[in-house]
């Protein structure tokens, strides 16, 4: 589970404390441990736009393996099972944030790459759940990224809350912890998903990803995200291939999708909810029209200029 942005409740029991970022590195290193090794289930709320959803959760490491899995209790029984952060199904469509892509692979976070892109500070201490929580802040060096602040359990590293904070200061993403068991790993019938959680499949072409990657590129990426994987796969509706990129800086992901138009008449968008964007542009290549889509949890900014700096570098190869 990826440390989901939470909101700063005014708890009147903080104690603020002024600590140096080594601190704060030493706690995210706890964090990124935790969700590796420690076995845990428990019961959260979610809220985005304003909207709330409760959710348990189970997530179980056993075997070298992480399996994790998700049932959203407002509602239809929404569901999602991971292993390893590889989605193996799905039932219904989870909130965005909480269901991952089918490759989304688990991520160790490395605070001494973070600190270039994240002033990191040890602000305070909570308590959420009835755990004692220390607060861990990342606040973004520019206007590129959002901010996080994460509730860790002191006894675990675990996150009990997070917020995901704009520039301004504003929620825009909430994770918290109502109730939390590290002394019981999940049983067999704990992991077990419902009939309706369907399998998911992710056809991707190896060889057209590797290729995507050696074509596509960006003019101008915002400092400290790096492409971190490429695919390729079939529309189903359109029949068209999509490439895709994921780029990341340690911590926020986004993703840029290119699918060409063959004649089709679209129209430029940009739309957000919560923290994530999606914003379409059209893009005039030697080998005719894309559309050119880029989402993640980034400003809306950001995600408009990354789209328009987009660059197909098949007719420089083609030439040589």
């Amino acid at each position: 589970m990826r440390p989901i942005p939470l909101l700063t409740l005014l708890l009147s029991g903080w104690f603020v404390v002024p600590a140096h970022a080594d601190e704060a590195q030493d706690w995210l290193k706890r964090l990124g441990q935790a969700e590796q090794t420690q076995s845990f289930q428990g019961t959260f709320v979610y809220e985005r736009n304003g909207s709330f959803s409760t959710h348990n959760i189970w997530h179980r490491v056993q075997d070298g393996k992480v399996r994790e899995r998700l049932l959203q209790l407002d509602g239809s029984a929404q569901e999602v099972v991971r292993i390893d952060g590889h989605t193996q199904c799905v039932s219904g469509t989870l909130i965005a944030g909480l269901g991952d892509t089918p490759n989304s692979t688990a991520r160790a976070l490395d605070p001494q790459k973070l600190k270039n892109w994240y002033d990191l500070a040890v602000i305070g201490k909570s308590r959420v759940a009835g755990r004692a929580a220390v607060i861990v802040s990342l606040k973004p060096r520019d206007q590129h990224r959002y901010g996080f602040e994460l509730h860790l359990d002191k006894e675990t590293g675990l996150p009990l809350k997070s917020l995901l904070l704009n520039d301004k200061g504003q929620l825009l993403e909430r994770f918290q912890f109502t109730r939390l068991d590290t002394t019981q790993m999940p049983a067999d019938s704990d992991m077990q998903a419902g009939a309706d959680c369907k399998p998911v499949t992710f056809d991707s072409d190896k060889a057209s990803a590797v290729k995507t990657a050696q074509v596509w590129h960006s003019d101008w990426l915002p400092p400290g995200f790096e492409l971190v994987s490429s695919t390729s796969h079939k529309d189903p509706a359109t029949k068209a291939q999509v490439n895709s990129l994921m780029f990341d800086d340690g911590l926020a992901r986004f993703s840029v999708f290119l699918e060409p138009l063959n004649g089709a008449t679209v129209t430029d968008t940009r739309t957000q909810l919560g923290p994530t964007v999606a914003v379409s542009r059209r893009l005039t290549t030697p080998q005719g029209e894309m559309m050119v889509t880029v989402v993640g949890e980034i400003p809306i900014g950001t995600a408009e200029r990354i789209a328009l700096s987009m660059r197909n570098d098949a007719a420089a190869t083609s030439k040589q």
